[in-house]
C-alpha cells in the first residue's frame, strides 16, 4: 500500500461515535414535526448521509418539510448534539503520527463546517488537521464528491494518486471515486459491509488499529 501524502477523515463513524447526539437530535426533530419517533438504534441511519436527503427517504418529507426539520435538528444538536460524542481510542494518535511524518490532514464531512470545527476544538483536536471542510449551513455543498474536490482544490499541485479519502459509508467511497482518488472504508462505523463493499473501496479496514498500520 503507498503512503497517501493527503489524507482525508470523515467525521461521523470514523473519527467519531455520535450516536447518542444525532439520534437525539433526529428524535427531538421528529417530535417538533409531529411524528412519534422511534429508538435510537433505528435511527442511525440518519449517520453519515445528508440530512436532507435522508429526512426525505425515511419519512417521505418534501423539500420544505425536510428543511424545517433540520432546522429543529439544529436546535438541539447546537445545545447539547454535539457534545454526545466520543472520539475513537487511537485517533488523536494517529492523527499527531501522520502531521509529524508531514502529510496533509483534512476533515472532508457531509456536516456543517460549523459544527464540524466546534466538534474538533471540543475534543481538542483541532490543531491536527490542516483543513476542515463541511456543508453550508444553508445546504449547498452537502454531497461528498463536492467536499472531497474542495479539499483538492487546497491541494493544486497534488496529483489525484496522493490523496486518499477515509469512510464508513458509501458516500464516502463514491466520492472518492467521483474525484479519481484512492479510498479506505471502515467497518468499524455505521456502514455495512456490503454497503461498502457495493461502492467500490480501494482498501476495507475492519478496526481503526488495521487503519493505524496501513496509513503508517
Amino acid at each position: 500500500m503507498q503512503k497517501y501524502r493527503n489524507v482525508l477523515f470523515d467525521l461521523d463513524g470514523t473519527i467519531s461515535d455520535p450516536k447518542v447526539g444525532i439520534t437525539k437530535s433526529i428524535q427531538y426533530a421528529l417530535g417538533k414535526m409531529g411524528i412519534t419517533p422511534p429508538g435510537t438504534d433505528e435511527l442511525t441511519v440518519f449517520i453519515g448521509p445528508p440530512l436532507y436527503e435522508s429526512f426525505q427517504r425515511s419519512y417521505g418529507m418534501d423539500a420544505a418539510q425536510a428543511k424545517q426539520a433540520i432546522a429543529h435538528y439544529r436546535e438541539y444538536f447546537a445545545q447539547n448534539g454535539m457534545y454526545e460524542n466520543r472520539v475513537y481510542s487511537g485517533v488523536q494518535t494517529l492523527l499527531e503520527q501522520l502531521r509529524k511524518d508531514g502529510r496533509f490532514i483534512a476533515l472532508a464531512t457531509s456536516k456543517p463546517t460549523e459544527f464540524s470545527e466546534t466538534i474538533l476544538q471540543h475534543f481538542n483536536i483541532r490543531h491536527l488537521f490542516h483543513l476542515v471542510v463541511g456543508s453550508n449551513m444553508d445546504g449547498t455543498r452537502s454531497a461528498k464528491a463536492e467536499i472531497i474536490r474542495c479539499v483538492m482544490d487546497h491541494c493544486p499541485d497534488s496529483p489525484p494518486e496522493s490523496f486518499v479519502m477515509i469512510g464508513d459509508r458509501a458516500y464516502d467511497i463514491i466520492g472518492a471515486n467521483e474525484n479519481g482518488i484512492d479510498s479506505i472504508g471502515v467497518t468499524y462505523g455505521y456502514g455495512t459491509m456490503d454497503e461498502l463493499l457495493g461502492a467500490g473501496p480501494t482498501f476495507v479496514a475492519h478496526s481503526f488499529t488495521a487503519l493505524q498500520a496501513m496509513l503508517m
